[in-house]
């Protein structure tokens, strides 16, 4: 039936002029996460509320429609999961955009747009939306951000956009003291070089600065690096006393995340990545110990105990430590037999590792199989060891004609 409907999009009676496109994904697959029953942060699971399985079915849709000034697409996702017992169903647009080429240098757009750049992998310290751009899970579906756009680009060197964020997009609640806030985003690439700078400001937050810089100085090698300083909604600070509550601040202070990457691409079209990263909004090491010793001091049967360890989990900055070293070794995509990616991921501030690995093999020529696993390791009180002890997830991606 969708095959059958996105047939009908493209090849139905369309305006004069108009080139229109459509293609599908379905996903379908399965999940296992094991929560550590003693965990300091989630208890049995009653804090978190970990789905132990999970089976998913996502249809991705991408719908376009073109003429020689304007151009319309769409990416609608309908979603049906089954996790721990409970069963739910939805559908909402990831991303939209109305575009409208004002000149042969400049354009208007209005939607759900995704607005990442940079090249790092890890995090992106120069995005003051999308710190984790979901590059280290390439089944993960990003969603967009509400804007109106401006865009212009004067040669093929240099390009500007202006921003004006409308919305927070799909179940995005992070990104809501964005809303009504402006971003100037400033590019220029030349002969193996690229930059960029990034200003964000809205009423509600302090300003965020940005950038990103690569070069390529010969066809195997490729080093970057992007900075990052700004603010984030809440800071939650562990007290030295654990008997007192922690303090949570509306706005966290100014600070700055730095990452430096270097990626090397072998003959057999392999490449291997290396970068650190530090951020600074992230615990040093005796505010990390006292982070956990004040967690494992709430007790679920004392008063506030429940309230104090889900500010543990929902206040705390997205990387509980400072300093990070990220390893990744890959296929080429283009490989006819495959792809696979392994990850490696080392906090510095308390040595816990965290090793993930995926792999999509064709099963035809429009059919394949995936499998995702991560394995973290460290004790129970280290930021990749303290929620869960592995997650496996498998399933199948069929391409409709």
């Amino acid at each position: 039936m969708l095959a059958l409907l996105l047939a009908g999009l493209t090849e139905s009676a369309r305006p004069e002029g108009w080139k229109t496109e459509a293609d599908a994904s379905v996903y379908a697959y399965a999940g296992s996460t094991q929560p550590h029953a003693h965990s300091v942060l989630n208890p049995d699971n009653r804090i978190a509320g970990i789905a132990r399985s999970r089976v998913d079915t996502e249809v991705r849709i991408g719908l376009r429609a073109e003429s020689d000034s304007l151009r319309l697409s769409l990416r609608p996702i309908l979603s049906l999961y089954q996790a721990s017992g409970d069963t739910g169903q939805e559908t909402y647009l990831s991303q939209w955009q109305l575009r409208w080429r004002t000149s042969p240098t400049s354009q208007l757009a209005v939607g759900r747009d995704l607005l990442t750049w940079g090249p790092a992998q890890f995090r992106s310290p120069s995005n003051p939306f999308y710190f984790d751009s979901g590059r280290s899970n390439p089944m993960r579906e990003l969603s967009g951000v509400d804007v109106l756009k401006f865009s212009w680009t004067p040669d093929v060197l240099h390009s500007v956009q202006l921003v004006r964020l409308t919305g927070s997009g799909h179940r995005q609640p992070w990104l809501a003291s964005r809303d009504d806030g402006w971003l100037l985003k400033a590019d220029w690439r030349n002969d193996g070089r690229a930059a960029g700078l990034a200003i964000a400001h809205s009423p509600e937050r302090a300003p965020f600065y940005g950038a990103h810089v690569q070069y390529s100085p010969s066809d195997a090698w490729l080093l970057y690096g992007e900075v990052g300083s700004g603010s984030r909604d809440q800071a939650l600070k562990p007290p030295r006393n654990p008997e007192q509550p922690f303090e949570v601040q509306a706005e966290s202070p100014r600070h700055t995340r730095q990452l430096l990457g270097a990626s090397y691409s072998l003959d057999n079209g392999h490449s291997l990545s290396l970068e650190y990263l530090h951020s600074g909004d992230g615990y040093s090491r005796d505010a990390l110990r006292a982070y956990f010793k004040h967690a494992a001091a709430a007790s679920l049967s004392a008063p506030g105990g429940a309230q104090t360890l889900g500010l543990a989990l929902t206040a705390a900055p997205p990387l509980l430590g400072r300093d990070y070293l990220h390893l990744v070794w890959q296929n080429s995509l283009l490989d006819e037999q495959g792809y696979w990616r392994l990850m490696l991921t080392r906090s510095f501030t308390d040595n816990s590792l965290q090793a993930s690995g995926y792999a999509e093999i064709p099963a035809s020529s429009r059919l394949s199989v995936f499998a995702l696993g991560t394995l973290p390791a460290g004790h129970r009180q280290s930021e990749f060891a303290a929620l869960i002890g592995y997650s496996l997830t498998l399933g199948i991606k069929l391409a409709l004609p």
